[in-house]
């Protein structure tokens, strides 16, 4: 009896320990995406002096960030992606107190990867800086943004679309990753989108122009790298 008690509390201690791991990731996760797609806006605007973006882009990149954050973490963590928010829960108690350095270290490293990954994706708009890892680093992250956000949104275990909402969904993710991750070289992060016209192009007469990016010798890897992420987000 005394055994079974004593596995008994092991368990509990463990199970406590994965919860408040899960509940770091997620809201580490959440708040990373929020400032991707929040940040990214912001610099879209700016880099391009506000020829693909505007004030309202930005509303729209931030609302989006939010929206999308929750749907990842809400029904793990709550999706506070905020310390006062976090703080707030405390204080009504619905969050122990116990939590709240975990969430708030969690939600800070996650907007601390955030913006590493914004200036990521605009250092080549930075002067002199621009190369090919500019277009790299826009389908790296931009597919794996849209590969997390369908594997949100269709998430059951987490809080999970309403039934016959998902298509909407991941189109409003595609609009969170247009105002905030298009200024290099637009937004491909579907391969069949981008080189099957790509392909008919270069059959119709253009050649291998098609496939090349701004400098005659810079070519384009947007295809082969969206595949890639795409493959290994899924597995």
């Amino acid at each position: 009896m005394e055994y079974r008690e004593n596995m008994k509390n092991l368990r509990g201690k463990c199970t406590l320990r994965k919860d408040i791991i899960r509940e770091f990731l997620a809201e580490l996760l959440g708040t990373f995406v929020l400032i991707l797609f929040g940040c990214g806006s912001v610099a879209q605007t700016v880099l391009s002096r506000e020829t693909k973006g505007e004030l309202l882009t930005i509303h729209i990149g931030f609302t989006l960030g939010v929206m999308l954050a929750v749907y990842m973490a809400g029904g793990i963590s709550g999706g506070h992606v905020n310390p006062a928010v976090s703080l707030g829960m405390v204080i009504l108690g619905k969050l122990p107190l116990k939590k709240f350095p975990i969430y708030v270290a969690a939600q800070f490293i996650g907007a601390f990867l955030g913006s590493c990954a914004v200036f990521c994706l605009y250092y080549g708009k930075l002067p002199s800086h621009f190369n090919i890892i500019t277009p790299l680093s826009l389908e790296v992250i931009g597919t794996g943004a849209l590969v997390l956000c369908i594997l949100a949104i269709i998430d059951k275990k987490n809080i999970g679309a309403p039934k016959g909402m998902e298509p909407l969904l991941v189109g409003l993710s595609i609009l969170a990753i247009a105002v905030s991750m298009a200024l290099n070289c637009g937004y491909p992060i579907n391969p069949a989108r981008d080189l099957g016209p790509r392909l008919f192009t270069a059959v119709a007469g253009w050649g291998l122009d098609v496939f090349r990016y701004g400098k005659p010798c810079s070519f384009c890897y947007h295809d082969l790298i969206s595949f890639v992420v795409s493959a290994a987000s899924t597995n």
